[in-house]
């Protein structure tokens, strides 16, 4: 074996589920425990020795978390990094961490992340500003670009959120499937009561109680409706105090430092190619073309098929994005799709989620020798897709690695209008609520030529009837003040 081949040698994982906000803890000092777990896991003391420190960016405000944890674990002179926002930026990060490990710069690495979505949001209801240690300057390096989430024409209409456009993904979906609204409703919600069932068998799960396909596709007053057809249930749940850290090495380092080999976990194949940007200019809203070539291409490297896969955990922001996910990738909705209960119930620490599914899938590996699992990640709107291939027994050739983007952006793209008035069809949409009534329904329409154009509809009734009736495939006119009217 190559003595460069990289390989994960420690997990770890934290979760605060105290309620009391004296109890809160802070992400950087989520950070550092879930950093001495994963050392703890490894079995020999080695975070003085790490080379590269390797933060993934959240809501919070330090300036430099890397450099505070290099000199908490007595690694001062190690490299820092950062990330910009992105789902995708854990296994991007991990991605090129195996392959610096590969090239011999670097030999001992960590990652680790954490949010505190949950006792903040307490402390803002009850007025309290919780303690944050400061941390100035600026980490060594920052990877990862950012660039907005929304085509400006979406912005024009309101739409700056996820939550509205994904249930326009889960529409469609139903649409091109040709369910009707009970049977569709059945459906997706029994996928995630198959997630929760998951999410019960991972003791790191934030949630640890059963919840039946009735319960969350139901609106009550613990399960709103949010945007149709999503209840809260369906949303990836933020409200979590959760951290993760993980650590990499050379196969030569590994056996220098005496790590057991039943600890290493080998990276297979990573892959990362980013869709046309925006829901605004692809093809249609059921389908993922730069997924499915990503997908396709780490099996390929990885020398395996959706048959050879053991674990798989596909990034589960909303439903929608599984069950495009599982389409492309060629895996079946009733096979399990996730290891961690996903973001919804595994929890949803913003852009450090596939770290604890990556943690997750490693302790699996770990129990079931000669198996393999796959990791998908996604950042923005079903938009950056990053994905790897992992196994418990080495692999027959070096870590591989691509970046398809140059095959992803010769595929067509939909031109968008910023207005048009007129005959058009109803491509999709997302009925959003307010309190218990629907509030605006943004809808993607589609012109005699085939061009996109944003129109909102806030009538009542129309909304009401949206979440009844299929209007997928329904004709109407935007009117001169371009809202949606005359339906058919």
């Amino acid at each position: 074996m190559n003595p460069n081949t990289p390989v994960i040698v420690g997990v770890g994982q934290v979760l605060n589920r105290s309620k009391e906000l004296e109890e809160a803890v802070e992400p950087i000092l989520m950070m550092l425990d879930a950093l001495h777990r994963s050392e703890k896991d490894s079995g020999v003391q080695l975070l003085s020795e790490v080379s590269s420190v390797r933060v993934i960016r959240g809501v919070w405000d330090y300036g430099d978390p890397a450099g505070y944890i290099a000199e908490n674990i007595g690694c001062g002179d190690a490299e820092t990094i950062g990330t910009l926002f992105g789902g995708n930026q854990v296994q991007a990060v991990l991605n090129r961490s195996c392959l610096e490990i590969l090239a011999g710069t670097q030999d001992l690495v960590v990652l680790t992340g954490a949010e505190n979505g949950s006792s903040s949001a307490r402390a803002r209801k009850h007025g309290v500003q919780l303690a944050s240690t400061v941390i100035e300057g600026l980490p060594d390096e920052m990877v990862g670009s950012q660039k907005p989430e929304h085509h400006a024409y979406e912005v024009a209409k309101g739409i700056r959120q996820a939550i509205q456009v994904y249930p326009m993904y889960e529409n469609a979906i139903r649409h091109a499937r040709g369910e009707s609204m009970d049977d569709h409703l059945s459906r997706v919600s029994e996928l995630w009561a198959r997630f929760n069932e998951e999410g019960l068998n991972n003791p790191n799960a934030w949630i640890q109680t059963r919840h039946s396909a009735q319960e969350i596709r139901t609106p009550s007053p613990s399960n709103r409706a949010v945007s149709f057809p999503y209840t809260k249930m369906m949303n990836a749940n933020m409200v979590v105090d959760m951290g993760a850290a993980l650590i990499l090495c050379s196969v030569e380092r590994a056996k220098k430092l005496g790590i057991s080999q039943e600890k290493w976990i080998y990276p297979f194949a990573g892959v990362q190619g980013y869709d046309h940007f925006s829901a605004s200019v692809r093809d249609n809203f059921y389908t993922s073309p730069g997924l499915r070539i990503v997908g396709d291409r780490v099996m390929d490297l990885a020398q395996t098929g959706p048959e050879g896969l053991d674990f798989v955990d596909l990034y589960s922001c909303f439903p929608s994005a599984v069950q495009v996910a599982a389409m492309e990738l060629g895996l079946s909705e009733e096979r399990p799709l996730t290891v961690t209960g996903g973001l919804t119930f595994g929890g949803g620490p913003l852009n450090n989620y596939v770290m604890h599914s990556v943690a997750r899938t490693v302790e699996l590996l770990r129990e079931k020798p000669g198996k393999k699992g796959l990791v998908t990640a996604n950042g923005g709107n079903l938009y950056k897709h990053v994905h790897c291939i992992y196994g418990s027994e080495p692999p027959s050739r070096d870590f591989q690695f691509q970046n398809v983007q140059a095959e992803i952006d010769a595929l067509p793209a939909r031109r968008c209008l910023s207005e048009y008035r007129g005959k058009i069809e109803i491509e999709s949409y997302s009925v959003m609520y307010s309190g218990e009534e629907p509030a605006v329904a943004h809808c993607a329409c589609l012109t005699k030529d085939g061009e996109r154009v944003w129109a909102n509809c806030d009538d009542v009734d129309i909304m009401l009837s949206m979440t009844l009736e299929e209007f997928c495939g329904r004709t109407a006119n935007i009117s001169s003040d371009g809202s949606l009217s005359a339906f058919s």
